[in-house]
């Protein structure tokens, strides 16, 4: 029985960082995708380098184009350039619109009936232009997004409590900006609500700190963005979907009805297994969780309206 294929598209920081990941999972055979000359193949021949001491058989093959990702089973997205300081999510927008049209286009055409997985910023945006220019159905195409933000939470409390990240469960939900909704009322450490061990005030605390979680990364690495839990948050979803796990992971996806949100890209959680989405976990919002959740959407829908003013789609 052939091994999945899954291709990674992008090879900087958080496209390897996802390669290395999946292979030491031994999750399938990987292709790593770049534009840059040597740049993927000689990363690609690092780990497969890295393989025999690990005890790991992936093979992962590096290349410039797209014939080799032919057939894959999966493809993740990360290609785009990363923010900078001072830099929003949103200033991204035109580069990285272009950028994932012309990468969407590609993969579509080699491999019709792959998952998509989108992780280029921003986000909820290029998971609409991913949806628009590959004409897959949205159980498809996904953005990682959700998984980041709620791991970001997580270790916040767990940092803020001193218990084990394990213990933690957590939940955020909406567009990945600074008006993403974290759900402190269905975080638990160990089935404990979280509201019962840490004060409202520096709970609030935390929730701005997980909004701003990427920016402060940004702006202590000066010269890039996060790599190593966006990457980890993507392999955990590819994880569910090859292994047919039916995980419940907060996910960006085109919303049709669901919570209240219609035709908008928005985190919500849902059930992924072999088919990529198959089933929207509804859990029930408070009047405030809700709006919170209407105003994200609100604003990923403003994105993605400038995109389509743009004319690149």
């Amino acid at each position: 029985m052939a091994r999945p294929k899954i291709s990674v598209i992008g090879a900087g920081n958080v496209g390897a960082s996802t390669a290395l990941m999946l292979s030491q999972m031994e999750l399938g055979d990987i292709v790593l995708v770049d534009i840059v000359e040597g740049m993927p193949q000689g990363k690609a021949l690092d780990m497969m380098e890295m393989n025999p001491v690990y005890g790991f058989d992936s093979n992962i093959t590096g290349t410039n184009g797209y014939d080799e990702t032919e057939g894959s089973d999966i493809v993740v997205i990360t290609s785009g350039i990363p923010r900078k300081p001072g830099m929003s999510r949103d200033d991204l927008i035109s580069t990285n619109t272009n950028v994932v049209k012309q990468v969407t286009e590609q993969v579509a055409a080699k491999s019709p009936n792959a998952i998509l997985i989108l992780v280029t910023n921003p986000l909820d945006a290029m998971v609409y232009v991913a949806h628009k220019v590959s004409g897959f159905p949205r159980e498809r195409v996904m953005g990682m997004a959700g998984v980041l933000d709620s791991a970001r939470f997580r270790a916040f409390i767990g940092m803020e409590l001193g218990v084990s990240v394990e213990n933690i469960n957590a939940f955020v939900l909406g567009g990945h900006g600074d008006d993403m909704v974290p759900l402190g009322r269905f975080t638990t450490v160990a089935g404990v609500p979280v509201t019962e061990l840490i004060p409202a005030q520096r709970l609030e605390e935390i929730i701005q700190r997980t909004r701003g979680g990427g920016g402060e990364i940004v702006k202590l690495l000066k010269t890039g963005s996060a790599f190593y839990a966006p990457a980890v948050s993507a392999v955990e979803m590819v994880e569910a979907i090859l292994k047919d796990k039916k995980k419940i992971l907060p996910c960006c996806m085109l919303a049709q009805g669901e919570y209240g949100v219609d035709n908008t890209f928005v985190g919500l959680p849902v059930k992924l297994g072999r088919d990529g989405i198959e089933e929207i976990f509804e859990i029930s919002l408070s009047d405030s969780e809700s709006k919170e959740l209407l105003v994200s959407a609100g604003h990923v829908k403003e994105l993605c309206e400038h995109i389509e003013g743009l004319g690149i789609l």
